[in-house]
């Protein structure tokens, strides 16, 4: 088994040699992984994000990696800063080839709430940043890659954007318009060799949610997934490095789930399914020991 794993390592290096890629909310989390996924297979990367130091230190993790790097502090919801930004990318390294569209305004969830109880600020800011500035980012890089031959774009949506929850209006909303967007964009754009697929992650542990989430409620979103264990960030970025890779080269426009299946399943999957058959050993006294909280 190693060697097939090496393998397939050696396989995928290099898939983003002469390439320069912009990522989005590149300081911590998903983006990071994202990052360091395309610096470690040869990508030159912006490291775009709201906190300055967070790039700087992604930044600094690429270049001990022998990585090629540059840490952008931007807002993407200021239309002048995503314009300096796919800028500045250009005169340092070349125009744009990839971008991950990763930043969201997730300090705002908290305040996220149902429809009659939601501050419309909340709504207002969620669609600056999460929707406009992932428009604002796409309009910068699509007329550089139709003059070099194409690029790759992903957009991180969420499961959120597929399916209604009883809180989270402004997210869910502000993600699902995101998946109609990407569609918008490959289909408008892939004439012009310009892919574009959304990918919609579950429950991922990054630290940001790791301090956010108790273990009861960590216990009670994995009942609902097919798979034993939580994502992790890195299994995100593979899937991001690929759908950016020429192995992708005849996908676009499509929604991606990676959420351990998630939403694959009947919702009466976690209390025992539609049917009187008994869950494989495990799974139920699992289920079973969970409290429901």
């Amino acid at each position: 088994m190693p060697r097939e794993i090496n393998a397939i390592q050696e396989d995928t290096m290099g898939r983003f040699e002469g390439k320069v890629a912009v990522v989005t909310g590149a300081g911590a989390g998903i983006g990071k992984a994202c990052a360091l996924a395309i610096a470690r297979e040869g990508g030159r990367v912006v490291v775009a994000d709201i906190d300055g130091s967070a790039a700087s230190a992604c930044t600094a993790q690429i270049a001990a990696e022998a990585g090629r790097a540059l840490a952008l502090a931007i807002d993407i919801a200021e239309a002048q800063a995503v314009a300096a930004l796919f800028d500045t990318a250009e005169r340092h390294f070349s125009a744009v080839d990839l971008l991950v569209n990763n930043a969201g305004a997730m300090h705002l969830t908290p305040r996220d709430g149902a429809i009659l109880d939601l501050d419309l600020a909340v709504w207002d800011e969620t669609m600056a940043t999460n929707l406009r500035g992932t428009l604002l980012c796409c309009r910068q890089a699509i007329p550089g890659m139709i003059a070099r031959g194409g690029g790759a774009i992903v957009n991180m949506s969420s499961c959120q954007g597929l399916s209604g929850d009883i809180a989270l209006t402004s997210y869910a909303a502000s993600k699902a318009a995101m998946n109609m967007l990407s569609a918008s964009l490959a289909t408008q754009y892939g004439h012009a060799q310009i892919r574009c697929n959304a990918v919609a992650p579950g429950l991922i542990m990054t630290e940001r949610l790791l301090a956010k989430l108790d273990e009861c409620m960590q216990r009670h979103l994995r009942r609902h997934q097919l798979l034993p264990r939580v994502g992790r960030p890195e299994d995100v970025a593979a899937l991001v490095a690929f759908l950016l890779s020429d192995d992708a080269a005849f996908i676009t426009g499509q929604v991606v789930c990676i959420d351990g299946g998630m939403l694959a399943h009947v919702p009466t999957y976690a209390d025992g399914g539609n049917s009187r058959a008994a869950r494989p050993s495990g799974e139920t006294a699992e289920a079973a020991a969970s409290p429901r909280c």
